[in-house]
């Protein structure tokens, strides 16, 4: 998993009748855009260290400028 300041992750719910959470990446910690990421968590804007799990979550690139 790589991601970018700026990119959007997606958690999926690893159970039944729970929500995705999304947050925005706000710094890469590891090499090459790898993990752990800083990320600010949607609604609320609380923010932590997540190492994301393998196949519970999804970065969605932040579109480009131009």
């Amino acid at each position: 998993m790589q991601a970018r300041v700026g990119d959007r992750i997606v958690v999926r719910s690893t159970h039944q009748g729970e929500a995705e959470r999304t947050g925005r990446v706000l710094e890469v910690r590891g090499e090459g855009g790898g993990p752990p990421y800083v990320v600010r968590w949607d609604p609320d804007g609380h923010t932590g260290v997540f190492h994301p799990a393998a196949g519970t979550c999804a970065v969605v690139p932040e579109p480009a400028n131009g």
